[in-house]
């Protein structure tokens, strides 16, 4: 988890650092340096963080599913479950 964070970081410090030189060159403008931003940063990252948390995603279900599950039988799916109370006998 740690170094795909740090790759994040990185990659959009770099593509800010791109965007700022678009903008301050005499030949760029603001608006290039936000679509470079968006373009370069933003998107491919987001897609990318998106393919890379699949597996995390695929984990999560299964243990809700299996919460699901367990929560629907009375004691978690391992004995059949009982009277929870006695019946009540009449003296003879």
């Amino acid at each position: 988890m740690l170094p795909m964070l740090l790759v994040t970081v990185a990659w959009l410090y770099v593509t800010l650092m791109m965007a700022v030189a678009e903008a301050t060159s005499p030949h760029g403008t603001v608006l290039g340096a936000v679509f470079s931003f968006l373009g370069y940063g933003v998107l491919p990252l987001s897609l990318v963080l998106y393919v890379m948390a699949t597996p995390m995603r695929k984990r999560v279900r299964a243990a809700r599913e299996l919460a699901a599950a367990s929560a629907l039988e009375p004691d978690g799916g391992r004995h059949a479950a009982g009277d929870t109370v006695a019946p009540e006998r009449k003296e003879p």
